[in-house]
């Protein structure tokens, strides 16, 4: 699985740091870092909609305040 976060300036005001070291902690508690691969980008073009996140090319708009939510409904799913 590869989950790609956008660091664009816009993303970057709007938390994408907080989102993916929260990502990155939740890989790590969840013993995950050999199934799931954690990456960055440059704008996805949907800035108005929040920090850009893609599972395996599905998009999602993520918050640091929801990234648990986010990790729990719709990254561990897929993974187990």
């Amino acid at each position: 699985m590869k989950i790609t976060v956008c660091i664009g300036s816009s993303c970057h005001i709007k938390g994408s740091r907080q989102v993916v070291e929260g990502l990155q902690r939740l890989i790590a508690d969840n013993k995950l870092t050999d199934k799931v691969e954690l990456a960055g980008t440059f704008c996805m073009g949907k800035c108005q909609q929040g920090v850009c996140v893609t599972v395996d090319d599905e998009f999602f708009s993520v918050n640091a305040e929801d990234v648990d939510g986010f990790f729990k409904n719709s990254v561990l799913p897929r993974v187990r």
